[in-house]
């Protein structure tokens, strides 16, 4: 997709337009951003597993709604 001469000329427009001063609070953000969404994308991935495999032949519980009048495919 990119090369990496197209990756350095789009780090260097954004230390141009942000400044200098910007980047280390920048990249902090980025980080901090990067590690919330790993810890959550883990505990979604422990909750699925501790829920147990889903599968063909797994029963659903529910309640059955009766409609009035035509369904909508008709």
């Amino acid at each position: 997709m990119f090369g990496l001469s197209e990756l350095a000329l789009i780090l260097l427009v954004v230390v141009v337009v942000l400044g200098i001063k910007k980047l280390p609070e920048l990249t902090r953000s980025a980080g901090k951003a990067a590690r919330i969404f790993k810890s959550e994308t883990r505990a979604l991935k422990e909750r699925d597993s501790a829920a147990g495999p889903s599968g063909p032949g797994q029963a659903v519980s529910g309640t059955v709604v009766e409609r009035d009048g035509p369904s909508p495919r008709s």
